[in-house]
């Protein structure tokens, strides 16, 4: 009889404890819902914006930043790791788009409305739509995209009589550093950052690394047997061994390549936007001479062959929302909230990352700032985002493998070598 009537207690507890969730129980207005959003590390800029539109939302929805690591490999481990479990804390994700293929084909990202897939993709940069769709379907809202620019300085290009209001070629850049005694800074170490290059060089070339996806790994196809990855391939060997690139060039990345095109050692140099802000910086704090950023010049990324325009690197950010979030509805509000032209603007302007929007690049204040802003604007309409699949990390991790040092590719025999590697890997008799 006493277990029972403990039963009964039980149970009625229960259904106080739902009743007061419902009515309230005098604890007061527990407020609007938070919505978490993780992000990339930057300079500030993403939680200005997450709290300016709370302020807009006038009470729907409240917007909390968690900051995720630094490394981008380390960002997808552990937002991996807690999708996989269901955690519902994960309402919006600041995503890399190289494993935004995997998220979505793993189920980790609720599905994007379809009335908010056209208003996300409405006079947005083609390369950032798509980065942020797989299998057909927009998967992932744009924030901001990124891509590569060929950086020169304008002395060394005049004395070397090379036209840059004209796209150019990558030997021809070869043939004016070798005249000019000058350098070509490149990404040459074994990390993403050669991955990025290869890809550029491929798609450039009129290929891919992967032509074909597939639900299972070992069905996957890859073009590096083709003849655009073997003309890719001799134009990263003509580059890495033309004796116009620096010395420790096979485990430069971006930052020793601005260093280097900083201090006058290199006339060119492919690398991101951020160059800008950083050599803004540098005059202002002392270290770097107006007269050098003065040289600075900008053209669209260095094409494969005459005629034939170049598939610059795609980068950047996108926003998913959590599969396992308790508020879809809200989050998806929200990303419309964070993605306005006004808020890509201010992101632009506060943290050098720019636009997925092309209306932005258009705004007076944005030019002001980033005298180069058509010229990303142009890039980011003929980029191209690096191999979609949802086995990205495989299949970078191999192309870092065999395309390292870069000075010992060979055409025609590095592409297959690097395409049995990644068949091995995936079908699971290799690891890396």
């Amino acid at each position: 009889m006493r277990q029972r009537r403990r039963r009964r207690l039980g149970t009625a507890a229960a259904a106080a404890l739902v009743l007061c969730g419902l009515a309230g129980c005098g604890t007061g207005d527990p407020g609007p819902p938070t919505l978490t959003w993780y992000t990339n590390p930057d300079s500030g800029g993403q939680e200005e914006i997450a709290a300016a539109c709370t302020a807009a939302a006038n009470g729907a929805y409240d917007i909390n930043v968690s900051v995720l690591p630094r490394e981008s490999s380390e960002q997808r481990q552990q937002l991996v790791r807690r999708l996989a479990a269901g955690d519902s804390s994960i309402d919006i994700m600041s995503l890399d788009p190289p494993y935004i293929p995997e998220f979505a084909q793993a189920g980790f990202l609720a599905p994007v409305p379809a009335d908010l897939a056209a208003r996300a993709t409405d006079g947005v940069a083609q390369s950032a739509i798509e980065g942020a769709t797989w299998d057909g379907q927009l998967v992932t809202i744009p924030f901001w995209a990124n891509t590569q620019l060929l950086w020169y300085k304008k002395s060394v290009a005049q004395a070397a009589g090379l036209d840059v209001t004209q796209p150019v070629t990558w030997d021809q850049l070869v043939t004016a550093a070798q005249e000019q005694d000058t350098q070509i800074a490149a990404q040459g170490r074994r990390a993403e950052s050669l991955v990025v290059w290869f890809n550029a060089l491929i798609e450039s070339a009129g290929g891919s690394v992967i032509t074909e996806t597939a639900d299972r790994p070992e069905d996957v196809q890859l073009g590096l047997e083709s003849p655009q990855a073997q003309r890719a391939t001799a134009v990263m060997d003509a580059v890495a061994n033309s004796g116009a690139v620096g010395p420790a060039f096979t485990t430069a990345g971006e930052d020793e390549s601005v260093a280097s095109f900083e201090a006058g050692d290199a006339g060119f140099m492919v690398n991101w936007p951020f160059v800008w802000g950083r050599a803004k910086s540098g005059v202002e704090g002392g270290t770097l001479e107006q007269s050098v950023v003065d040289d600075y010049g900008w053209s669209v990324y260095p094409s494969v062959d005459p005629g034939t325009p170049s598939a610059p690197p795609y980068g950047g950010i996108n926003l998913g929302v959590g599969a396992s979030s308790r508020y879809p509805d809200l989050a998806f509000q929200a990303t419309e909230c964070i993605t306005s032209d006004e808020n890509q603007k201010a992101y632009f302007i506060s943290d050098g990352n720019p636009a997925a929007s092309l209306a932005v690049f258009e705004d007076p204040e944005v030019i002001a700032e980033f005298p180069m802003a058509p010229v990303i604007a142009q890039s980011l309409q003929q980029a191209k985002p690096r191999p979609q699949t949802a086995y990205y990390s495989e299949v970078s991790g191999s192309l870092q493998r065999v395309y390292h040092p870069p000075t010992a590719v060979v055409p025609g025999t590095t592409g297959p070598a690097a395409a049995e590697l990644i068949r091995a890997v995936l079908s699971g008799e290799e690891l890396l």
